[in-house]
């Protein structure tokens, strides 16, 4: 069985991947977190700046050397767990940037079909259920207000001690909405035969025994 959940930023998606994944035994991929391990990995080569993506040909390059692992839900870059540095900010400001490269896309879709193959997994991301996998058993698209997913990340960041402003993450929310919706190369948008659920004043526990019930109807 393959369960794909897409949606925006901060709607709630990884979160409720992994619970759903748990309860259901089923393998959990953060595809989102793979691009911003390639995020990370050009901004520590120095190849992006403060004014964003440049040098487009040496992210091509990094491709080509690129050494990435998940491992029980471990993120691992040259082969460092890099689990909380993928989620800081200055990662979060350009992974909408480098996502919609068309190489690194197919560069990730590839990895992603190959880590799904044989099993019964649930995936997260923004084009799981129109790219990744398009006959995917269950596609749901997860959606919030953007101000309630500002909230989300900032309770999230300040729990890991960031320094951050909740005005500066509703901005980058609402940059990355626009990047990731319009971007030529798979953009966020949900599939014809999704299931929208809003997630803005549902509680976790609400949204993931929502999701369990179109599982277990699909099963």
């Amino acid at each position: 069985m393959i369960i794909a959940i897409d949606g925006p930023a901060g709607s709630g998606k990884s979160t409720i991947a992994k619970l759903v994944a748990k309860d259901m035994g089923l393998v959990y991929l953060d595809t989102g977190a793979m691009y911003r391990l390639v995020t990370l990995k050009a901004l520590n080569e120095g190849i992006l700046g403060n004014d964003g993506l440049n040098e487009l040909d040496k992210i091509k390059k990094l491709l080509d050397d690129l050494n990435i692992d998940i491992r029980e839900n471990r993120f691992y870059l040259d082969d460092a767990d890099v689990s909380e540095e993928i989620r800081k900010p200055v990662v979060s400001e350009n992974v909408s940037d480098v996502a919609a490269i068309r190489e690194v896309r197919e560069k990730m879709v590839d990895l992603q079909r190959k880590f799904s193959e044989s099993k019964n997994v649930i995936l997260d991301g923004r084009d799981i259920g129109t790219v990744v996998f398009p006959n995917a058993d269950l596609k749901i698209f997860l959606v919030a207000d953007a101000k309630e997913r500002a909230k989300r990340r900032y309770r999230e960041l300040i729990e890991k001690g960031e320094n951050v402003e909740i005005e500066e993450i509703y901005e980058n929310i609402l940059k990355r909405d626009k990047i990731d919706s319009t971007r030529k190369e798979s953009p966020l948008k949900k599939a014809k035969d999704a299931v929208e659920v809003d997630t803005t004043s549902k509680s976790i526990e609400e949204v993931k025994n929502e999701i369990l019930r179109m599982v277990n109807s699909n099963i």
